[in-house]
């Protein structure tokens, strides 16, 4: 999804420093994968799912919707077959014409009202998709600093960080210890079984549209 993308690129662009002095002058420095770390955790996949549903259900409505302006529809195709046949009177015809346009009018007013419920519901659950993965990257990055406090790391660099040209932030660091699967396996200790993030349900957590 385009904006879990962008709110991700903009988070994950970011590296985690450390607090601590080196003490022989020599830096102490580890790497993470925010990505993975962000597709992988058990939290990520629950609110994927729970936003599933909830774009499921508004799709319903819409469905429904969509379903009543169709009648409609073919309710004015069939007037309008009448307006054309040369056997029906002219009174007859003004009645049906009066009704053609109440009909139209009212599918005109449902299809805006559908569209302007589709655009309210899909801005809602966007904003509050935002604001579950904001949540979830910002539980990650304290995890991450309180890692690099542990264990006495001056700097933690983000190796999946992307600059605006799409190059990655960190090309090359000497003798960085990864500290991704310890990360991941603290965050998915009290995963329960069914909560395994699979590669088509985890929101991509990269750039670009």
């Amino acid at each position: 999804m385009t904006i879990i993308r962008r709110f991700t690129a903009l988070i994950l662009a970011v590296g985690l420093v450390g607090t601590a002095a080196a003490q022989d002058g020599k830096l102490k420095i580890a790497t993470i994968d925010m990505q993975q770390l962000f597709k992988e955790y058990h939290r990520t996949n629950e609110a994927q799912k729970q936003i599933n549903v909830e774009r499921a259900r508004i799709q319903k409505e819409n469905n429904e919707r969509l379903a009543r302006i169709r009648e409609l529809d073919t309710e004015l195709q069939n007037m309008r077959k009448q307006l054309d046949d040369p056997s029906i009177s002219d009174s007859k015809k003004q009645t049906v014409y009066r009704d053609w346009q109440m009909k139209q009018n009212e599918g005109i007013a449902l299809d805006r009202e559908r569209r302007e419920f589709l655009q309210r519901r899909n801005q809602a659950l966007n904003e509050k998709m935002v604001q579950r993965m904001k949540g979830i990257l910002e539980e990650i990055r304290k995890l991450g600093e309180e890692q690099a406090k542990a264990e006495d790391y001056d700097y933690v660099f983000d190796k999946s960080g992307l600059s605006t040209s799409q190059v990655p932030f960190l090309l090359y660091t000497k003798d960085a210890t990864d500290i991704t699967a310890v990360l991941l396996k603290t965050l998915n200790k009290d995963a329960p079984p069914e909560s395994e993030v699979t590669e088509e349900e985890a929101p991509a957590a990269e750039g670009g549209e």
